[in-house]
């Protein structure tokens, strides 16, 4: 049985406006330095080759 469709209240709004929407009334931080933050903690520093030439 599928599942029915979901009444979409915001029909004529694109993913990225709604996308940022959610994202305001979660309280979601957009500066720069949460940014910064974030991707330090998921991206792993560049380790330096002592051996290259």
């Amino acid at each position: 049985m599928a599942k029915p469709k979901r009444e979409d209240d915001k029909p004529n709004k694109s993913q990225k406006e709604r996308f940022i929407e959610t994202a305001r009334e979660l309280e979601v931080d957009e500066s720069e330095e949460a940014f910064e933050r974030a991707f330090k903690k998921i991206v792993p520093s560049k380790i330096k080759n002592p051996t290259a030439d």
